[in-house]
């Protein structure tokens, strides 16, 4: 059985190497779509082209639209007279935001009855959510400075905070600055794994059914899953060093921490990276040629990606589109190497997403042996 194995890897590992354009190309992907992931993809958005109508224009209007760009997140490109203009400047993509101050705002911020329009260019879903967050809580600072002035004016102690019914404290962990990448990193590896293992083993049958080499092969005593399992060393093998790039990448040029087991996530990632491998080699045994493989491998990446909580998490999805996220294995796989890398959490607080895994290469590499003895006969 080995040496049956053996032979088929040989054939493979000889296939892969004689392509070498192929290759580089399987070897280097990953590192361009980490770069472009890390330099050019950030969900945290800050000086945010804003456009101000200061209807008022005094101290208090200043102040305000001072302390809004002080905070970085807002920069003012122009001033304009009214609402109406302010909307048009956002019509046109010449500023995200708008500010709308009304008349006589220091008198009014005075009377406790003050009100400040504030637009946002609600087509951008990442600048819109860092702009309300923004204005939410410059407006919740600005209106507890007010408070502050009063009580002081009033005889009371500035630094008194009984009339306050609540101070909270935040603290976040494992990501204390809210950084893109240290979030991004741990996701974009398990879907790069998913992505290349699929795509390097759904042509493998189907290639040697269109060259005309399944024949040879059917008549050697090597077993379906014999035959399977020397396709796929040589993609683990592929699929292992892009693994290592990423992290290595991430760890060194964009500073993400890798804080668990180094050993423990090798580990999970074979089961991971077994899965992956099983699932294109399902797709391949059950396509009729390399182009509808392709295709089947293209559909089911996307649909992964979007159901398996690397983009959206899958707390707010629907009950039905979180059963058919089950189906891929990167949904058990991401919140492995966020607890690993990010939290540094130990296999016991993650057995139950090893447990899935490890049922889920079981199942879908038995499947894909059946499919491909049905298809033999």
């Amino acid at each position: 059985m080995v040496k049956r194995i053996w032979t088929v890897m040989q054939k493979e590992f000889i296939q892969t190497w004689r392509d070498k354009s192929t290759l580089l190309l399987l070897l280097s992907l990953p590192m361009l779509q980490l770069f472009l992931f890390g330099y050019a993809v950030h969900m945290h958005v800050d000086h945010i082209p804003t456009v101000v109508a200061d209807q008022s224009r005094d101290f208090a209007s200043r102040a305000y639209v001072d302390g809004m760009v002080a905070s970085g997140y807002f920069d003012v490109l122009l001033y304009v007279s009214n609402q109406a203009e302010v909307s048009d400047v956002i019509d046109a993509g010449d500023a995200q935001a708008g500010i709308v101050i009304p008349p006589n705002f220091a008198a009014r911020r005075e009377q406790g009855d003050a009100q400040v329009l504030f637009l946002v260019d609600g087509s951008d879903l990442y600048t819109s959510q860092s702009a309300y967050n923004a204005a939410t809580a410059i407006a919740e600072t600005h209106a507890t400075q007010i408070l502050l002035e009063r009580f002081e004016r009033s005889g009371q102690m500035a630094g008194e905070r009984s009339f306050l019914s609540l101070d909270t404290m935040v603290r976040i962990l494992y990501n204390p600055n809210l950084t893109d990448l240290w979030f991004v990193i741990p996701g974009m590896c398990a879907m790069i794994l998913q992505t290349q293992t699929i795509a390097l083993t759904a042509a493998a049958v189907v290639r040697e059914r269109e060259v005309g080499t399944m024949e040879q092969l059917l008549v050697t005593p090597i077993r379906p899953i014999e035959l399977m399992l020397g396709k796929i060393v040589p993609n683990i093998v592929v699929a292992i060093i892009n693994m290592l790039t990423v992290l290595a990448m991430g760890a060194l040029v964009f500073g993400v921490p890798f804080r668990g087991s180094f050993w423990l996530f090798v580990w999970l990632a074979l089961v991971y990276i077994f899965s992956g491998l099983g699932l294109g080699l399902l797709i391949s045994t059950v396509s009729r040629n390399q182009q509808q493989a392709q295709q089947l491998n293209m559909a089911l990446a996307l649909v992964g990606l979007l159901l398996g909580g690397f983009m959206f998490p899958r707390e707010v999805m629907p009950v039905g589109l979180r059963l058919v996220g089950n189906l891929f294995p990167l949904t058990y796989f991401i919140p492995i190497s966020r607890g690993i890398i990010t939290k540094g959490v130990g296999i016991e607080f993650l057995w139950e997403q090893v447990v899935a895994l490890l049922v889920y290469v079981v199942l879908v590499m038995g499947l894909a042996v059946r499919v491909f003895r049905r298809r033999l006969d």
